[in-house]
């Protein structure tokens, strides 16, 4: 399927190439002038509900973690954008949603950091590769980023090598800078990975992340940025830093977050739903973001079931609930919205939007935030 400009929700006009370089970002606002456009905007809880975000930028037609599907998704209408985090060697903190970058650039291609190649084990799982901790910044500037997944989107191998490994600064500038231009803030989904490895390393992200929260205005109660991940106690300790509103992502029933695992907590995510364990996290956090699987199971089929009672005892402890990830294509759908046998074409991505909107989320990460957006468009009614 072509993808062109007229994927926009409703009345929104996509800006089609969304082709913006490393230049239109170089002129930050002062820490003074951020400040000043991000407080007194309202606080998360007056977002659009329900509200759409861009899982790694407009994922769904352009590289993830890049300016340019970080762009798109905003012109296209998303209401938050996601960034992930990793640290380089000297300690600046980059967007990729892992640190191994062998998939998602063309390092395997600079013959000069062949020798950098390595076998790691990051939260328990033995990877071999190229990992951001053994780059420079200058050196991860070199590369350029490329399709995570090209067998299942080949149109996205076009934009291949157009753009650079963003900084966390360089998009906190082009929020500010976009915000300027709108009128309005530009809200960002922030996450924490694998912290509790790179704190091990030495390589700490929260304090790094407290401390550019702070530069650019957005470590208040009503900052418009939400910090999330998957480790209970980096949440925790990013309370201790700053003020804004914070998520606790939470993966199948029967895992445990690694930083349980390195402390010897013996719960699961399963008894993080509860309402004791969501309790807990309430206690420190304002959301939670569960996979699709805790809000609705599948049976054996891959077909969705009865919805679980996570919504509403989330809510019951004024936990909002921001579940991941929708996608359009078949391979990601559950088995009743597949259409046809071609694993990569679009299934019927609006029907599932629906079923999960009707659950009482708060908001839902998306590949395609154009889809998103119509979706919740058509069930606001």
């Amino acid at each position: 399927m072509t993808q062109g400009a007229d994927r926009g929700p409703g009345r929104r006009t996509v800006v089609g190439a969304a082709m913006l370089g490393t230049a239109a970002i170089g002129l930050g606002s002062t820490a003074a002038r951020a400040d000043e456009r991000n407080s007194g905007h309202g606080s998360y809880k007056d977002l659009p509900c329900p509200t759409i975000i861009a899982h790694r930028g407009a994922s769904g037609y352009r590289p993830e973690h890049t300016l340019g599907s970080y762009q798109l998704a905003l012109d296209m209408g998303a209401h938050v954008i996601e960034q992930d985090l990793v640290p380089t060697r000297d300690g600046h903190l980059v967007c990729r949603h892992e640190n191994d970058i062998t998939g998602t650039t063309d390092v395997a291609a600079h013959p000069e950091f062949a020798s950098r190649r390595t076998t790691k084990s990051v939260d328990g799982v033995s990877l071999t590769g190229w990992f951001t901790e053994d780059f420079t910044l200058a050196e991860l500037k070199t590369l350029r980023a490329k399709e995570r997944i090209p067998a299942n989107r080949q149109e996205n191998t076009l934009y291949d090598g157009r753009w650079a490994i963003p900084t966390f600064e360089e998009v906190l500038r082009w929020a500010e800078k976009e915000g300027h231009r709108r009128g309005r803030p530009v809200w960002l989904h922030v996450e924490t990975k694998h912290p509790t490895y790179f704190r091990g390393l030495g390589l700490g992200l929260e304090e790094r992340l407290a401390r550019l929260l702070r530069r650019y205005g957005r470590d208040r109660r009503n900052s418009p940025v939400f910090l999330q991940s998957f480790e209970p106690s980096s949440i925790q300790r990013l309370a201790g830093l700053v003020d804004s509103p914070r998520v606790v992502l939470l993966s199948a029933a029967n895992t445990r977050p690694w930083d349980f695992v390195q402390a010897g907590d013996p719960r699961t995510v399963a008894d993080l739903v509860k309402p004791d364990g969501l309790k807990w996290i309430a206690s420190y956090a304002q959301g939670i973001g569960p996979t699709l699987d805790l809000i609705i199971p599948k049976d054996a089929n891959g077909k969705l079931g009865t919805p679980t009672s996570l919504v509403r005892d989330a809510h019951a402890k004024d936990l909002i609930l921001h579940p991941y990830t929708m996608r359009n294509e078949n391979t990601f759908l559950p088995a009743d919205f597949r259409r046809g046998t071609d694993p990569n074409a679009y299934g019927d991505a609006f029907g599932a939007f629906k079923v999960y909107f009707e659950t009482g989320i708060d908001g839902i990460f998306t590949d395609n935030s154009d889809t998103g957006l119509l979706s919740a468009a058509d069930f606001r009614g």
